[in-house]
């Protein structure tokens, strides 16, 4: 189980299938959430030719933390995304950017990311 989170990763609702692939990984988060845990240019291929979509959702999300403690304000931030991500009805997450930043000495985190849904078909559901 990992807790880091870097700009490219992939995260997958625990509870959303994947396309049955030898090739498709994941690795559990304490998020609840898995992380896809091979490369991405075999993810991007494995989807579409097990016939899903992984939909891309258009505007960027961000969450914004403040601690000392960076490991809990990286979780604290993507508890956050998580949150607004299924308030969308979507099932995955991909992380755009990461930022460190302070004010008046007080560290904080900054995570960006885009709102994915993966699912078998063409058409959006918004169902895992």
């Amino acid at each position: 189980m990992t807790d880091t989170i870097a700009v490219g990763d992939i995260l997958v609702d625990e509870g959303a299938p994947l396309p049955d692939s030898q090739l498709l990984r994941r690795e559990s988060h304490s998020s609840g959430w898995a992380e896809v845990r091979n490369a991405r240019s075999t993810f991007d291929k494995e989807v579409p030719e097990a016939g899903w979509t992984f939909f891309f959702m258009a505007g960027e999300i961000k969450a914004t933390v403040f601690g000392f403690d960076k490991q809990k304000t990286l979780r604290t931030a993507l508890a956050r995304l998580i949150k607004t991500v299924k308030s969308q009805k979507c099932n995955s997450i991909e992380i755009t950017a990461v930022r460190d930043h302070s004010f008046l000495k007080v560290p904080y985190v900054s995570v960006f990311a885009h709102p994915r849904h993966l699912q078998k078909g063409l058409v959006f559901s918004g169902q895992a």
